[in-house]
């Protein structure tokens, strides 16, 4: 009989650590433009290098959000206020590359989301997106 080894491996980060970082502003810019309007179609994503965030995707919403202003309240938030602390949110670089989202993708989303309006609640029709 043959004994076999499996190797498992798994990624666990902790506060502080730029994924957590770099999603805490996806979900800030997101929040800001749902607040706004609820119907938003937003596909953003912050990747960090030292000292400079880039905020890349696509949108769609009658909302507006001041991306470059929500990273640094957000790095603010966090603690980021010295370079003392490793990262100053008043100083770092931020880039935005932001386009509108494609009309083929705007139009299969409109589609399934159109399909879902009979969902009582918001909560109802984010889980029917997937």
């Amino acid at each position: 009989m043959t004994e076999e080894h499996r190797l498992i491996s798994a990624e666990s980060v902790t506060e502080g650590h730029p994924d957590k970082v770099c999603d805490q502003i996806s979900d800030a810019i997101l929040d800001d433009l749902l607040a706004q309007d609820p119907s938003s179609h937003v596909a953003v994503e912050t990747s960090a290098a030292t000292g400079v965030f880039l905020v890349f995707g696509e949108v769609t919403s009658e909302g507006y959000c001041d991306m470059q202003s929500k990273v640094r309240e957000t790095l603010r938030n966090i603690g980021y206020t010295s370079s003392e602390v490793g990262l100053d949110a008043d100083s770092c670089g931020v880039v935005v590359a932001i386009t509108e989202q494609s009309a083929e993708i705007n139009q299969g989303v409109a589609r399934l989301t159109g399909a879902q309006e009979t969902a009582a609640s918001r909560e109802e029709r984010y889980e029917a997106q997937g």
